[in-house]
């Protein structure tokens, strides 16, 4: 069971960035994507149920932030724009079998991270 996420770098405020994540060797319902800055917990940023492609985000990212998926390839797929300072964290996606898409305790499986970036 993997995930490897990629696509983290530095942007300047107001640029664009997108994640990957690829998943090997597991059965999922949904996928999420977590971020966690320094000094504070991890939180939800977006979720995506993998069957139905119904979608859920943060209200701090809503409007600027997008998930989606290739689920032929087991891939989802985070498109970030419109990026504030706020947004540096480490963003991690996230897999469950079954559970609440925006709960961070339904996910069983974690990529390692990676990090963003906004300089202002």
């Amino acid at each position: 069971v993997q995930l490897q996420a990629s696509g983290g770098g530095l942007v300047q405020a107001g640029g664009s960035l997108r994640l990957s994540c690829a998943a090997s060797g597991l059965t999922l319902t949904a996928w999420g994507w977590f971020r966690q800055a320094p000094g504070k917990e991890r939180e939800f940023v977006a979720g995506m149920v993998r069957w139905s492609g119904d979608t859920y985000y943060s209200d701090s990212v809503k409007g600027r932030f997008t998930i989606s998926r290739d689920n032929a390839k087991n891939t989802v797929f985070l498109q970030m724009n419109s990026l504030k300072p706020e947004d540096t964290a480490v963003y991690y996606c996230a897999a469950q079998r079954v559970g609440s898409v925006a709960d961070i305790r339904s996910y069983d499986y974690w990529g390692q991270g990676t990090l963003v970036t906004v300089s202002s």
